[in-house]
This record gives C-alpha cells, sequence and structure tokens, in this order.
C-alpha cells in the first residue's frame, strides 16, 4: 500500500443506548463540543459539512464531509470525505451487554501536499497522531454520553 494511503480501524465501547451514541454521532454541529482534535464546523447543505481537525502536530486538516448512508434501525453510518484527505469513513453503531459497541472504518488518501512530502519518511508519525486524535474523541464521546 502506497504510504499516502491509510486504513484505520477503531472500536468503541460506550457506556449509553446505541440510540443515544447514534444521536450523537449524526450530529456534526457538535463534535467540537466533546472532541477537541475537532476545532470547527461548517454546514454547508443538509447532507454535507466542512470540518477542520487538528490532532496533536501542527497542522490543521480540512475535510468535506458528505453523508452517503444513515440507517439508525441498522446503525450504520458513512460518509464520502474530500479536501486534505480523500476516501470514505463508516461506522457501524451495535447495541451490547454494556451499552452500546461503536465499530469506524476509515480508508483514506493524503491529498494535503505537505503531508504527501512527508508521508514516507512521516507515515508512523502519522499513525500515531490519528491514534491520539480517536483517543480522545472516544474519551470526549463517553464524557458526553455520561
Amino acid at each position: 500500500m502506497p504510504l499516502t494511503r491509510y486504513r484505520f480501524r477503531s472500536a468503541w465501547l460506550l457506556g449509553a443506548p446505541a440510540p443515544r451514541v447514534f444521536a450523537e454521532l449524526v450530529d456534526l454541529a457538535n463534535y467540537p463540543v466533546w472532541w477537541p482534535d475537532v476545532r470547527s464546523v461548517s454546514r454547508v447543505d443538509e447532507r454535507t459539512a466542512e470540518l477542520v481537525c487538528r490532532a496533536s502536530l501542527p497542522f490543521a486538516l480540512r475535510l468535506r464531509m458528505t453523508r452517503v448512508e444513515q440507517d439508525e434501525r441498522a446503525g450504520r453510518l458513512g460518509v464520502a470525505l474530500t479536501g486534505d484527505l480523500e476516501g470514505s469513513l463508516t461506522g457501524h453503531v451495535q447495541p451490547c451487554a454494556d451499552g452500546t459497541w461503536l465499530e469506524i472504518a476509515q480508508h483514506v488518501v493524503v491529498r494535503k501536499r505537505l503531508l504527501r512530502v512527508l508521508s514516507p519518511v512521516a507515515h508512523p508519525v502519522f499513525r500515531v497522531n490519528h491514534a491520539a486524535m480517536m483517543r480522545r474523541g472516544l474519551h470526549g464521546l463517553r464524557a458526553r454520553l455520561d
């Protein structure tokens, strides 16, 4: 796989009912309230929002997320990503004995020029940065749901 392509998987156990988790996930406007790495969200239209994200490294990512799937009954979410990253993000929300199990998959290609240039040497650092961002998202969502 080229070093400008990334595949990420996260699995989060959340102590809240699945409908509540699903509602938080589709409410992009409130992401900056509970996810410190999501710096801003601007709604473009009914299905699309633009986000600015910045994790531990000294650069921001500008992303456009367009909803392609939102099926609460099946617990499925999907968005197409464009901007500094291009690809897809899917989520699967499932009730479980302890609350809700959330699986997140991201398949992206880096489009931001600086990151494309740095990817051959910084690939592992970018993966660690992503993991830290996701960990903060998990902690923030857990706190919001409590």
